[in-house]
């Protein structure tokens, strides 16, 4: 009786498009919550078939040359009884075909720096890439800080790098010329380790690693036939100056790729050095999107009578002057737009715009102290509306505290946490029986 396969995006609870962090978020969430240590011990033979499905379904969605092979062929491809999409024979272990074909295992990602060579990358040993295409080696990425003005203006850096780069002298080989090789005895010449890794409490998954050893080739050579210059490890450190371009108008998040620029490894096309960068704060401006705010001072009688002046200096050094006229009051917190100096907006000369937000900064206490002065400004300020003193038939005339903060509303002793304190009672807001 044919059995009904097992859809293996249903079993990580994601859609078919999802990403490969959304993959891996499922996963960890299905493994928790799968894992045999968590159930009982009549439930642990299934939670076992459980957490195996849930791993074998990571282990194929998470790869994007795995997850083509069954997104194409369903299951098959990973059955060796069916002889998979390619007619592959009985008996033939899936980790071996995927080792051969991508450079990895079912346990996991793929081994740091392993060649997609056959024997570790030897360029005459066995199971060579298909077709000699070369699988792309792993991405370094790192975070770079990087300020609001240069996100503004655009960033030029050099720096220099030291990487991995292919002993020239033995061809990535290891060895002398002519030299023999024989099989590692630490990974037995599979150039790669299995093993358990702790991703949890309570929680292992399998993994796979190059072997230190053989460093992925699975041969070695006798120490007096290595290569001189690279000890037999194949390649050597190189330094290298580097130029790191940040567009101007770049944000938070983006991603600043030197493509190649990664160790290299033999019989495996070297990664890119990936930049991710990480935008500092700004004491004057905050960004959203390519929009800028920034608050600016304007004294108390410019709000009143209008004022002509620089009242920011802007992320590139330019001053920006505002002409307000007399007659149009400015009020606190009343903002004001300034199109097109915002942000620059990446592959174009547009810009986002500029909200000035208004700070009145008002006279120091007994500023004027001269009682005709005090008149005289009274008869020049708009007169109090005749219903601005409010009736009411009781009046209380009460004392005040000039320096409140509003952080402390809500906090006083017996007031607003009153509430929180009845609910806190034994039997709050039930019937409650009287004593006789």
């Amino acid at each position: 009786m044919e059995t009904e396969e097992i859809d293996l995006y249903e079993v990580l609870g994601i859609a078919r498009d999802a990403s490969k962090t959304e993959v891996k978020k499922a996963y960890h969430k299905a493994a928790l919550t799968s894992h045999p240590d968590k159930v009982s011990e009549e439930e642990r033979p299934h939670a076992e078939i459980r957490f195996k499905t849930i791993q074998r379904a990571y282990e194929i969605l998470y790869e994007e040359d795995t997850r083509h092979m069954y997104d194409t062929h369903g299951m098959s491809a990973f059955d060796a009884s069916r002889g998979g999409p390619s007619g592959m024979p009985d008996g033939v272990d899936l980790d071996d075909i995927l080792q051969q074909m991508f450079g990895m295992g079912m346990g996991g990602g793929p081994p740091p720096g392993f060649g997609g060579g056959g024997m570790g990358g030897f360029p005459d040993g066995p199971g060579g890439a298909a077709g000699g295409r070369k699988r792309k080696g792993r991405d370094e990425e790192t975070s770079y800080d990087v300020t609001l003005e240069e996100l503004y203006k655009g960033k030029t850096t050099r720096f220099a790098s030291t990487k991995q780069v292919i002993c020239q002298t033995c061809k990535g080989s290891g060895g002398k010329e002519k030299a023999k090789t024989h099989k590692c005895t630490v990974c037995d010449g599979k150039g790669t380790r299995t093993g358990l890794r702790t991703v949890g409490p309570g929680l292992v998954t399998q993994e796979t690693t190059q072997c230190s050893n053989c460093h992925g080739g699975g041969q070695v050579y006798k120490e007096k036939d290595r290569c001189k210059r690279c000890k037999g490890s194949r390649t050597h450190e190189q330094r290298k100056v580097l130029e790191l371009y940040i567009p101007r108008g770049s944000k938070s998040g983006d991603r600043i790729v030197l493509p190649g620029e990664a160790d290299q490894q033999v019989g495996q096309e070297p990664g890119d050095i990936v930049f991710v960068l990480k935008e500092e704060e700004n004491e004057s401006f905050d960004r959203v999107g390519n929009d800028l705010r920034a608050d600016i001072e304007v004294e108390l009688i410019e709000a009143l009578t209008g004022f002509e002046r620089v009242v920011l200096k802007h992320l590139d050094g330019r001053g920006i002057s505002i002409s307000h006229p007399s007659g149009k009051i400015l009020r606190p917190n009343q903002v004001l737009k300034v199109a097109g100096e915002g942000m620059p907006i990446k592959r174009s000369e547009a810009r986002g715009d500029l909200y000035l937000v208004v700070d009145i900064k008002f006279p120091e206490d007994g500023w004027m102290n001269d009682e005709t002065k005090v008149q005289r400004l009274k008869e020049m300020l708009p007169k109090l509306k005749e219903d601005a003193d409010l009736k009411a038939e009781v009046v209380d005339e009460v004392e005040y505290d000039a320096d409140a903060s509003i952080e402390d509303f809500g906090g006083a002793e017996g007031g607003g946490g009153g509430w929180e304190d009845a609910d806190d009672d034994e039997g709050a807001g039930g019937p409650q029986c009287a004593q006789q």
